[in-house]
């Protein structure tokens, strides 16, 4: 029995959405070119890549139903993402492009069944042994809460606190004023 299914997972994919969105609002339009150090993505660059990375997975287990990996050519398909990362968005634009993409992507979820999720895809060589859709369509929140984790700090080193930090430190002092006034 199975009790994390499609529905689970695509709630689970829409709360991640909802955080990552929430910091791509907080940080200002003028902070979005900002690099933690050389080399790696901006802002910018990172929001988008998290926006349409959920392609992927769509387009290996939706639209090719893929059963092995090694007949997936990744390098073509992430060039032309790579393509847009690069590209100059603005701050509404990549807002939009991450409300629509992590719709989309958590609506197919949805729509998922036990049977589909089930379904066992063999690894590249070198990846390990094969992996069940299931575990394979976790990977994208938790792709996103790694680079989330980022724009977290990313967060920091210009001044703002997270949103989730700052509810949960509103969550402590009002337990905290609660035992107080029961005192």
């Amino acid at each position: 029995m199975n009790y994390y299914g499609a529905k689970d997972l695509a709630a689970a994919f829409r709360t991640v959405r909802k955080n990552t969105i929430a910091i791509a609002k907080e940080i200002g339009e003028e902070h979005y070119g900002f690099r933690a150090t050389p080399g790696t993505r901006s802002v910018a660059e990172t929001l988008i890549h998290i926006a349409v990375v959920t392609r992927a997975a769509h387009q290996i287990h939706a639209v090719e139903h893929l059963s092995d990996l090694s007949q997936f050519d990744f390098m073509d398909f992430f060039g032309s993402l790579l393509v847009m990362e690069k590209k100059p968005h603005t701050k509404e634009h990549i807002i939009a492009l991450l409300e629509e993409e992590g719709e989309r992507f958590a609506g197919w979820l949805d729509t998922l069944n036990d049977e589909f999720l089930a379904e066992q895809v063999t690894m590249r060589e070198g990846m390990g042994a094969p992996k069940s859709r299931f575990e394979m369509l976790l990977s994208p929140k938790e792709h996103e809460m790694h680079h989330r984790g980022q724009l977290m700090v990313i967060e920091r080193i210009l001044g703002i606190t997270p949103h989730l930090t700052r509810e949960f430190e509103a969550r402590i002092a009002a337990m905290q004023s609660a035992v107080k006034a029961r005192a």
